[in-house]
């Protein structure tokens, strides 16, 4: 018997709190980072509207595909796909629900050395 699918409110609660790792190694990097803090911060936005909407579990892939519509959005696109590929993941792997449970530890997530 398979599990329910989590809320995608929880799953994106939980993967807020895991950007703070991706933050922590661009913040060390020794090159411009400018790209990666406009990825991060639209993939954030695409978070921040799941936890505030939480569509349904089974329209979720719908939801994402919605933000996505118009002219310039393939950063979006690509934020969107990766957020349904992590929540599919979340979907079918055990030990990666419990590393978002747990908060995503990561030596990354404190800003480094």
């Amino acid at each position: 018997m398979s599990e329910p699918l989590p809320r995608p409110a929880a799953f994106g609660r939980q993967m807020l709190a895991a950007i703070a790792a991706s933050e922590g190694r661009r913040r060390r990097r020794k090159r411009d980072t400018t790209p990666d803090a406009i990825g991060l911060d639209l993939k954030r936005q695409l978070l921040e509207d799941l936890v505030r909407e939480d569509p349904d579990p089974e329209a979720f892939a719908a939801w994402l595909a919605a933000r996505c519509i118009g002219p310039g959005s393939g950063g979006l696109r690509a934020m969107a796909r990766s957020i349904l590929e992590e929540w599919q993941m979340a979907a079918s792997s055990r030990e990666f629900r419990d590393w978002l449970h747990h908060g995503a530890p990561s030596d990354d997530a404190g800003g480094g050395r």
